[in-house]
């Protein structure tokens, strides 16, 4: 048996048990594949990081939920790049790429006056694809009525690393009442049946914050609820100029808080910039806390 230590961070937040958990590994080197799918499973957080030598990059991120391992994570590249500065691996850089299964992408670091790490992160160009399913069934499988989920916005399949589907909802109350069950999601999400699924609101508990959301897992993944998600949160800021207020020219910045409704309140900050044919740009910025390190055993 090997003895692991994990450290356990907290993304998109500065106050410990808030935001969103992440496990990192420092050894991801001197592990193998299963080994990592079965430390991510002992761990339980949505996503356990392993960052490993790049050829490509200044360090390559491996990320696995608990039942499989995804191409790209926003809240635990930002715990694993404060963990990589807090440990003194970065040679005090400003700005790293970082190799990921959705490709090598540009990280800035920043530290404020405070001493605040301030975490930025491009994500993979944007993609939607429109869905074509039952709404009723989508509403019944979120544990919602379809007079829930608004009609004067499209749902759509979006991704910026991993696929999700936006569903814009009604009420900050629809966000409260709904229960999913997400071993039903693939019979609603027939065209990408291992999609997560990520309901958003337009109406916020916060004045300082644009939009609010929820995220629920794919049950592939072995998780129920994601805290505070970068990914979808990218997604949500391409959504946002590309459906509901599209057309502006120049970079858009939004403040996206989740978590409020599971007790893990934190904010993402999205900058969605578009080039001069239109393609978008999308950063994620935020900063992590650490909470605790603790072994598993493999």
């Amino acid at each position: 048996m090997k003895q692991i230590k994990v450290l356990h961070y907290d993304a998109f937040s500065l106050i410990p048990n808030k935001g969103n958990p992440a496990g990192v590994v420092l050894e991801g080197d001197q592990l193998t594949e299963e080994e990592m799918q079965k430390i991510a499973f002992q761990v339980g957080f949505n996503e356990t990081a392993f960052p490993i030598r790049s050829d490509k990059a200044d360090v390559r991120i491996r990320f696995f939920t608990p039942g499989h391992e995804v191409d790209l994570c926003g809240h635990a590249t930002m715990a694993t790049v404060f963990a990589l500065v807090s440990q003194g691996l970065l040679e005090e850089k400003e700005e790293i790429l970082i190799e990921t299964e959705a490709g090598i992408l540009p990280v800035r670091i920043q530290t404020t006056p405070h001493g605040e790490i301030r975490i930025t992160m491009q994500q993979a160009a944007p993609q939607f694809t429109a869905f074509e399913g039952s709404v009723e069934e989508l509403a019944a499988v979120l544990g919602l009525g379809v007079e829930d989920i608004r009609t004067d916005l499209p749902i759509q399949y979006g991704s910026t690393g991993l696929w999700t589907l936006i569903v814009p909802l009604a009420s900050l109350d629809a966000c409260k009442r709904m229960k999913p069950d997400n071993s039903r999601f693939p019979e609603a999400l027939t065209q990408m049946p291992r999609a997560s699924i990520h309901p958003i609101c337009l109406e916020t508990i916060d004045q300082g914050s644009d939009m609010h959301a929820r995220h629920f897992s794919s049950p592939f993944s072995g998780t129920v609820e994601d805290p505070v998600t970068g990914t979808a949160s990218g997604v949500m800021g391409a959504y946002y100029v590309t459906f509901v207020d599209p057309g502006k020219t120049g970079p858009r910045s939004f403040v996206i808080e989740q978590g409020q409704e599971i007790g893990r309140d934190g904010r993402v900050r999205v900058t969605v910039t578009p080039d001069q044919d239109g393609a978008l740009a999308v950063e994620i910025a935020g900063n992590a806390v650490f909470v605790k390190e603790f072994a598993v055993e493999i």
